[in-house]
């Protein structure tokens, strides 16, 4: 006896989802005395910025600040981007983005700061590298990862047979809570078939 199969497609939409220091530390001999450390220290928080800030450029980043205690000093960043995209006020150490950032482009950036002694170049602290993190806003749709899912039942099966899986993903970060979670939805042929949120 022959079965009939039927082929057929799915229309599925996939929803989008609504959402989002480098301390010195003292050295101890083994009875617990603490000895104040001769070597001077960067003092930074962690930087970060939001990506794509639709204010006027430049964004403030943070602040680099040695506990260097010099008149002449001057701090500089290094680095791949230092200089083009980010670039340090050398009296205060403020660091600011000059360019609109995009997190699905590049998460974060590493870079080098020093401080130097404007008189002869002389450095004043080993350099120390530091990472700014680019903060994810929800501003990706998800996208299916094949344009066509084809699949296919035999008929008279039982309600809840499994036809097919279907995937979207979401560029956005998935370690912030609801920007990258994708739910789906049948838009055409919901009377016959339903979709759960794994596809």
């Amino acid at each position: 006896m022959s079965h009939l199969i039927l082929l057929f497609s799915l229309f599925l939409t996939p929803a989008f989802a609504d959402g989002g220091s480098q301390k010195s530390t003292p050295n101890l001999c083994s009875n617990g005395v603490s000895h104040k450390r001769q070597k001077r220290d960067w003092i930074w928080n962690q930087m970060h910025i939001k990506e794509e800030i639709d204010t006027p450029l430049p964004h403030h980043v943070g602040k680099i600040t040695s506990s260097v205690r010099n008149n002449n000093a001057k701090y500089i960043i290094e680095g791949e981007y230092a200089n083009t995209i980010f670039k340090v006020e050398e009296t205060s150490g403020d660091v600011y983005a000059f360019e609109r950032l995009d997190r699905e482009k590049k998460a974060e950036y590493e870079l080098t700061a020093l401080i130097i002694d404007r008189t002869n170049n002389r450095s004043l602290e080993r350099p120390s590298k530091f990472i700014i993190k680019v903060y994810d806003i929800n501003d990706n749709a998800p996208v299916f990862v094949q344009k066509v899912f084809n699949g296919s039942v035999p008929e008279m099966s039982p309600v809840g047979t499994s036809v097919t899986k279907v995937t979207a993903v979401d560029a956005d970060d998935p370690t912030v809570s609801g920007h990258a979670t994708v739910t789906y939805e049948v838009t055409t042929g919901g009377e016959y078939f339903t979709i759960d949120d794994s596809g």
